[in-house]
């Protein structure tokens, strides 16, 4: 399976994670987040950044991770709650994430974008005893930015 990320130039080129708290992790849990498609990345980064800066170098980086139901953990819409694409439910998911990080269940957490809830986002968890052997950077690819969307 592959799935995107669309980061500044100086990030582009490994797997790495900040470790910063986001709707599925708490602080210091050291995730990727990808979407299953370029144009879901690029929403999601819309909306997470305050503004884009066009003059930075965009990449895309293309992923993939292995084809093993046993990798991937999937949120279904009924299990979260009514609330779930709200800011004040990031604790709750936050919580949920943290549980599926911390007890190693999966290597991927399949959870739907709050942005299209029929879309979903692959979360990486860096720290999972699978990740070396199954996730990989197949390349990066220059991203344009089409300004109507700025």
């Amino acid at each position: 399976m592959e799935v995107f990320r669309i980061c500044h130039e100086k990030y582009a080129n490994h797997l790495t994670s900040s470790g910063s708290a986001n709707r599925w992790n708490f602080q210091g849990q050291n995730v990727i987040y990808t979407g299953s498609s370029r144009s879901l990345s690029t929403l999601e980064l819309v909306v997470h950044r305050n503004a884009i800066v066009p003059t930075f170098l965009y990449k895309v980086m293309v992923i993939s991770i292995a084809d093993e139901d046993r990798l991937i953990k999937q949120v279904r819409l009924s299990e979260l709650p009514l609330d779930w694409r709200s800011l004040n439910a990031y604790s709750k998911l936050q919580r949920m994430g943290s549980e599926w990080y911390n007890h190693q269940e999966a290597l991927i957490l399949k959870v739907p974008s709050a942005v299209i809830s029929q879309e979903y986002n692959y979360i990486i968890n860096t720290e999972h005893p699978d990740f070396s052997s199954k996730v990989q950077l197949v390349r990066t690819e220059d991203y344009f930015w089409d300004n109507r969307l700025l």
